[in-house]
């Protein structure tokens, strides 16, 4: 085992995969100072991961690993699965402390381990719900009680806390299971049990385990649980990913969270294998996702039966369940999908998952959650301070510390920029020299991106130029203009011998757009979404006294304006725009169905301004009404 930390930002260490043409950069290396990103992260410190360890103690969940030590005679609580929450909890706290120290954090950090370690059973195996009268029960139903799934996020957790700290202790305990794993699980002929995990998590778990380790029979393991999937091992149903093998499959079906999971699981072994067939399926599935089952807010599985991605443009808006688990994951495969290739639609999905699916999950206060993330409401839907399942609000903080890892990467050529925000980094590129880059910007609120180098000698910088951004971004370094292409949903390549003090100045405008929907999304027929950036907009009632936002009309000529409120919503841009007001007329009162009128005989209806805020904005005051897509008229 390595005897130094390596703090990579997330738990996808590509430095030396063989087939992933971008490696990750230092978590320790990004700073992201104040703008959008910072007090949120300082929240994630500060507000949230404390409080979630209270919820953690206070519903039993830390008590569970007392109890299997015995220390502590108590009754397992809650959720058979709940082990995976401390696990996701105890990541993020990892990554919050591999970029500053905190006393209090680390402490919290340190019990949560011991207590995990004291539960440990001699031969490897850990799992809180399965000691004492449940024993005899391990590994009897891999389908639905999430053993492998657990342990896969203990996995996880463990890399993190050795990266960020050094300390191998966790490590062991993780690894110690995971020979557990690799001794029971495999071809009968071989092994005491077949089968896979019914909730996959444990396929890029064992692949980070062997990369932080350099132990080849974790890819090995991790492979076969992808090659064991639909052979009828777990029950053959779409919901656990086991209907079909999974290189015979054509679209998203099933659990959404599940369903991306085991992509970016399968994804991580490509990275490993460079197998053909795995790649033509991820990229098969990606299409499907991305052009037929995708929320305009990156958002992924539109189903409340099963949590389920629905048939294709199969895409309701009040209805939809659209979980922040399953955002995450969208943005977990679409992070490994840009390692392979560099290819900037990924990193436009990923940047509008994390903006729109992900972040709506969590209040403004830091202390409330959304599981599900609807696009329409009529007031009812509201965060809550924590779930029976409370499977988002951990993996919504274990990727906001990760998340200036997601910024940049590097490759044998030069320094990749994914994603903008005011911050500085000092980036190792592979031959040894250190890069400085500064961004000054506002962005999500202003496209411009000042960027200042420091550093010297040969080496191509990719920046982004976002797909939003359709026609008039600008390109300048030292005041002169960039003489090559800038293509929306690519990266412009700037090589030059570059000189301590150079300044690139990237300049993204961002006009209001409006987003029409597939055709065959018959919900969204004769609507638009607003989106201005990567951001999408939404009508709340409370910016509209009086107003239901189902009642707003926009005409044709309509325009919006963009203005900065820093004493709206922890600070925004809204839209302000002239729309109209068309209720339905009082001869609806009685009636559900009429007789349609010709368009001269309907209600015009009267002119107000509309306001729109940012969606992931959405819920953090009174309840109310809530519009994503609105009427064209």
């Amino acid at each position: 085992m390595h005897d130094q930390p390596r703090p990579f930002a997330v738990v996808v260490d590509t430095s030396r995969s063989p087939h992933a043409r971008l490696r990750p950069v230092p978590l320790t290396a990004v700073t992201l100072a104040d703008g959008f990103w910072a007090p949120r992260r300082r929240v994630n410190r500060e507000i949230t991961l404390p409080s979630q360890y209270r919820l953690l103690e206070e519903t039993g969940r830390i008590d569970n690993f007392r109890r299997a030590a015995g220390k502590v005679d108590v009754p397992f609580q809650g959720r058979y699965y709940n082990d995976s929450d401390v696990y996701k909890w105890l990541e993020a706290v990892a990554w919050t402390l591999a970029t500053g120290a905190d006393p209090a954090l680390a402490e919290m950090a340190g019990t949560v381990s011991a207590e995990i370690a004291g539960a440990q059973r001699p031969d490897g195996y850990l799992n809180t719900y399965f000691v004492r009268e449940r024993a005899a029960e391990r590994w009897t139903n891999l389908r639905d009680m999430h053993e492998l799934y657990c342990a896969g996020h203990l996995i996880q957790a463990a890399i993190a806390h050795h990266r960020a700290t050094g300390d191998d202790r966790l490590l062991r305990v993780a690894c110690r299971l995971a020979d557990h794993i690799c001794d029971h699980f495999g071809p009968l002929e071989e092994r005491e049990r077949a089968g896979t995990s019914g909730h996959p998590e444990i396929e890029m778990a064992l692949v980070e385990l062997a990369r932080e380790t350099g132990e080849p029979r974790y890819r090995e393991q991790a492979l076969f649980f992808l090659d064991a999937r639909g052979q009828g091992l777990i029950g053959g149903r779409a919901y656990h990913q086991d209907h079909e093998p999974f290189r015979e499959l054509e679209r998203m079906a099933g659990h959404a969270v599940r369903a991306v999971y085991l992509n970016a699981g399968a994804t991580d072994l490509y990275a490993e294998t460079g197998e053909a067939d795995l790649r033509h399926v991820l990229d098969r599935l990606w299409r499907n996702m991305t052009a037929r089952q995708m929320y305009v807010s990156g958002s992924i599985g539109s189903r409340y039966e099963g949590e389920a991605f629905g048939r294709d443009y199969e895409l309701p808006n009040e209805r939809a369940y659209a979980e922040t688990c399953a955002a995450i994951g969208n943005v977990m495969w679409s992070w490994r999908l840009l390692a392979l290739a560099g290819d900037a639609r990924y990193a436009d999905v990923l940047e509008t998952a994390l903006y729109n699916g992900v972040l709506p999950g969590l209040s403004l206060d830091g202390e409330s959650y959304f599981y599900q993330n609807p696009l329409a409401d009529d007031g009812t839907h509201r965060r809550q301070p924590w779930f029976g399942c409370a499977c988002c609000p951990p993996n919504i903080t274990r990727l906001l510390a990760s998340l200036p890892g997601y910024f940049y990467s590097c490759s044998d050529a030069g320094l990749w920029v994914h994603l903008y925000a005011q911050g500085a980094a000092h980036i190792p590129l592979p031959d040894g020299r250190t890069v400085g880059l500064t961004q000054h910007t506002r962005y999500p609120w202003d496209g411009e991106v000042v960027i200042e180098i420091e550093g010297k000698g040969t080496f191509s910088l990719w920046l982004r130029i976002p797909g939003w951004c359709e026609e008039g971004a600008t390109l300048e370094i030292n005041g002169q203009p960039f003489t090559g292409l800038l293509t929306p949903g690519s990266y412009a390549e700037v090589r030059r011998a570059w000189r301590p003090g150079d300044v690139v100045r990237l300049n993204l405008p961002m006009p209001v757009r409006r987003v029409a929907c597939h055709p065959y999304v018959t919900e969204n027929a004769g609507r638009v979404a607003l989106t201005r950036g990567p951001l999408l907009y939404c009508v709340e009632q409370a910016d509209n006294s009086g107003l239901d936002p189902r009642d707003i009309v926009l005409p044709a000529d309509a325009n919006f304006t963009a203005e900065f409120r820093p004493d709206l919503l922890g600070g925004v841009v809204v839209l302000r725009g002239q729309a109209k007001v068309v209720p339905p007329d009082n001869a609806w009162t009685h009636h559900l169905y009429r007789t349609a009128l010709p368009c001269s005989e309907r209600e015009q209806g009267q002119p107000v301004e509309a306001t729109a805020i940012p969606y992931y904005a959405w819920a953090n005051r009174e309840p109310g009404p809530m519009q994503v897509w609105l009427r064209l008229g």
